[in-house]
């Protein structure tokens, strides 16, 4: 199994933080975005994964490159703890890239692996989504996707005020967490919504996926839904994934995950509690 990392959007929701540096490459709590999403990949028993890039994105790629200047001086200076963790980064999987030439939408990022994937089902996971659990997300709608011999897609349910940010399914519950979805809707209002049921950026997807993203008009500015694509397949099922996803899409939200976060970690955990009594008093 390969993995598709979609990481190719300009993040303007983050400017001007991300003006000359990719969203993906934010920092919650002490890593960046995206490391949590392959470290995911990877605890899932994949290690061939595909970063669909941008221009400005060459960060990424540096990232889980080699620092030999940054190893030979943490070496030196016996930072052996340090020096373990960056060579660890570098040392996850291999990583390829590919570059999304235009900004037209998810759909046609997920397009771009088509050549990658070569014929075979695949994971994708979106490069600004954490999740966390025992059992890896991916992991998780892999299983799902061997049991029933069709694309999984992670869903969640989410307040009534949430809906419009994310695509709604409509399905026939199967079992217990799992849902053979018969119908999906991009961001509805509340009242219009099939579900309370939004998916959240893990899917295991058939390859036939790439010729149905083909047949998709462009919606709004031009984009492609993935959305629309997976609407199109002969099968595909919801699982209620068993954990937490961080969005990241916006400042309030990227906040939230990096206290959250940060308060998991028992180095930090006391004194930043006692840093945040103080400052709501």
């Amino acid at each position: 199994m390969k993995a598709v990392i979609p990481a190719a959007g300009l993040g303007t929701r983050f400017l001007p933080a991300t003006k000359a540096q990719p969203k993906e490459m934010l920092p919650v709590y002490n890593k960046p975005t995206i490391q949590y999403v392959v470290e995911e990949a990877v605890a899932s028993g994949i290690d061939d994964i595909l970063i669909i890039t941008g221009k400005g994105k060459r960060s990424i790629e540096d990232h889980f490159d080699r620092s030999f200047e940054l190893e030979y001086s943490l070496r030196n200076c016996g930072k052996m703890d340090y020096l373990v963790e960056v060579e660890a980064i570098s040392e996850m999987a291999d990583i390829y890239y590919v570059r999304q030439k235009q900004q037209k939408g998810l759909g046609d990022a997920i397009h771009c692996a088509k050549k990658h994937i070569d014929g075979q089902p695949f994971a994708v996971l979106l490069g600004d989504t954490i999740s966390q659990s025992q059992v890896p997300c991916t992991k998780q709608l892999l299983d799902v996707h061997e049991k029933y011999g069709a694309s999984a897609i992670a869903i969640e349910r989410v307040p009534r005020d949430k809906i419009e940010r994310y695509g709604i399914i409509k399905g026939q519950q199967v079992e217990d967490s799992v849902y053979h979805i018969e119908d999906m809707v991009e961001k509805p209002r509340p009242e219009e919504a099939p579900s309370d049921l939004a998916i959240t950026g893990r899917y295991v997807l058939e390859s036939d996926i790439f010729d149905h993203i083909a047949e998709v008009e462009p919606g709004v500015g031009g984009e492609i839904q993935l959305t629309d694509a997976m609407r199109q397949l002969d099968s595909i099922y919801g699982h209620i994934f068993d954990g937490k996803i961080y969005d990241i899409g916006n400042n309030v939200e990227w906040l939230k995950s990096s206290l959250e976060i940060a308060l998991q970690d028992p180095d930090v955990n006391g004194e930043l509690r006692e840093y945040l009594k103080n400052i709501l008093k």
